[in-house]
């Protein structure tokens, strides 16, 4: 009889065995060796699985991943970590979480799990909750590149029965090279440089971190450490330059790698966590993920923490490190999703379809405010020609006004590894005379903003109009939309300095701008102010000096959309 009926727990001692494993796989036409970890909870009996892999850069051994091993195991689950394709002492290259190369490896370790074969030691794990022969009862968490190879699994291997992606990308096209005007893909963006250089060459100088390489993780003296189409994307961006057939393999290649192009084929039920600070996989991301799934009807809920890439972390909030699991929110949420999904307890509350946090709170017990949906648009300002935001049409004042970009970057964001490795950030600022902005009156009661703002916008702009036709897209008008908390005192606050790049699709017409998601408080008597810039020092900018100009008048002027919860 397989374990599928009743599980047996381990003993609430916290106790377990950890063994070291290698496993040997094809995957993308490699054979590839995965270094691992089995963590096995003390006792007799079968028990569920949690398979966990690193962040990227990272390998089984980080404090976070070692210690989804150690957490889950204390809690009863068998556990197994390993290390990515192409990270610590796992063989091949670094394939961005291709669901062909790294979904077919991690598929790999699901088989063990199954017992259906035997670590390269012979080892085999027949103590796993089995619903039916060849099928474990198994889970997956983890975050970043350790988020998206859930997803990559699932969408491989129908086995996996429930997911935790954390802080991870939708759509690596969106992430690396934004641009948040629509349609979505019609135009390639402005290419995220400080963020794509770090990680490339963290990939890229591997030799000096991992003595002894295995000869299967090195591809070319060209392209060391990844896929070579992975080089040529990061060539493509860095060039600057986006003709068309080079722009059509950069954006195909990076979307084929993606959830974006693979989530009709996950069914696996999916808690996705998404941070708040985050510059690099944006709130975004997250909501085009759970939309999707959801459309596609996988059970699916949605948690918007306070940490991300770009730091953030709050007391009381989930450490994987540490395994806060049941004192934190989120640890909470993720222990209910697993006890319903791996454990099968059909009385277990997965919550409710989305949460968020709120950095206005101090009562550790309330940080978190949940709906049975994203707040809705709900709130319109205009933007009037005298550098107003206006609450009407007819409040706007007939005007124009005009930035100018420079040959060197005027507006600062953040310095986008910053609070990945802890160091110090200047305060965003811009430059007068290469930006506008709009600031309304002080608000007259708390406005909470929880979602993704969107502008609609009609600039002018001659020598941008003069070069739409271009064969290369990098001679379109490129700009930078972001919304300020401006206090009493003047000073001016960035949220979470997200900034939306915009690669204008056609400058003769009228657009829309999707801001980045926030949560944020605009405390009575705060102001909200809108602002484009001509560059940001963290993406690429326009090609050549084009001015622009904006117009507005009473029926015809640009409008912002404000998602405030409540209404």
């Amino acid at each position: 009889m397989l374990g599928a009926a009743v599980v047996t727990p381990a003993p609430a001692t916290g106790q377990y065995t950890v063994t070291a494993l290698k496993f040997t796989v094809p995957a993308g036409g490699r054979t590839c060796t995965i270094d691992a970890d089995l963590y096995r909870p003390a006792g007799t009996g079968r028990a569920p699985a949690v398979l966990a892999t690193n962040g990227f850069g990272g390998s089984k051994s980080d404090g976070s991943t070692d210690g989804i091993g150690k957490a889950f195991a204390e809690r009863g689950y068998v556990s197994l970590v390993y290390s990515g394709l192409g990270f610590g002492d796992s063989g091949c290259l670094i394939s961005l979480d291709d669901p062909d190369i790294d979904g077919t490896a991690a598929s790999k370790l699901v088989d063990f799990l199954a017992g259906k074969r035997a670590a390269d030691d012979g080892t085999k794990a027949d103590f796993v909750t089995l619903d039916a022969e060849g099928d474990p009862r198994v889970g997956m968490i983890g975050g970043s590149y350790g988020g998206a190879i859930q997803l990559a699994t699932a969408a491989v291997d129908h086995r996996v029965d429930a997911l935790v992606p954390l802080i991870t990308w939708h759509d690596l096209a969106y992430s690396l090279d934004p641009n948040n005007a629509g349609p979505h893909g019609a135009v390639p963006g402005a290419f995220k440089w400080q963020w794509v250089n770090g990680f490339y060459l963290m990939g890229e100088s591997q030799p000096l971190t991992t003595p002894n390489l295995d000869p299967s993780r090195i591809n070319s003296l060209d392209c060391l450490h990844f896929v070579t189409e992975a080089c040529r994307t990061v060539r493509t961006l860095n060039s600057g330059s986006y003709p068309a057939d080079r722009t059509a393999e950069l954006l195909a290649y990076s979307r084929s790698v993606s959830p974006v192009s693979y989530l009709s084929r996950v069914k696996a039920p999916t808690l996705l966590v998404q941070g708040q600070a985050d510059s690099l996989f944006n709130l975004n991301e997250a909501t085009a993920t759970y939309k999707t799934l959801t459309a596609h009807g996988t059970p699916t809920r949605m948690i918007w923490q306070s940490w991300g890439h770009s730091g953030g972390m709050a007391a009381g909030e989930l450490n994987l490190g540490q395994g806060n699991l049941e004192s934190a929110y989120v640890g909470k949420r993720i222990l209910a999703w697993f006890d319903r999904y791996l454990r099968k307890r059909k009385s277990a509350d997965t919550g409710p379809a989305f949460a968020y946090y709120r950095d206005w709170i101090t009562d550790p017990t309330g940080t978190y405010a949940t709906a049975d949906r994203l707040p809705a648009l709900s709130r319109k300002l205009y933007l009037s020609g005298d550098g107003r935001l206006v609450d009407s049409p007819s409040e706007v004042t007939r005007g124009s006004r005009t930035y100018t970009n420079r040959t060197v970057p005027t507006s600062h964001s953040e310095s986008s590894l910053a609070g990945t490795v802890g160091l110090p950030d200047p305060a965003p600022y811009d430059t007068e005379g290469t930006y506008l902005g709009w600031t309304s009156e002080p608000l007259t009661r708390t406005t909470d903003v929880v979602g993704a703002p969107k502008a609609t916008l009609k600039v002018v702009s001659p020598k941008a109009e003069r070069t739409q036709d271009s064969p290369d897209a990098a001679d379109r008008l490129v700009l930078f939309a972001k919304l300020y908390d401006i206090a009493p005192d003047g000073t001016g606050t960035l949220v979470h300095r997200l900034v939306a790049p915009v690669r204008v699709p056609d400058v003769t017409r009228s657009f829309t701008v999707t801001l980045p998601g926030i949560v944020h408080r605009y405390e009575k008597g705060h102001r909200l102010r809108f602002v484009i810039a001509a560059s940001d020092d963290a993406y690429f900018g326009n090609r050549g000096i084009k001015p622009v100009t904006v117009v507005s008048s009473p029926g015809n002027t640009g409008v912002l959309e404000l998602p405030v919860a409540g209404g």
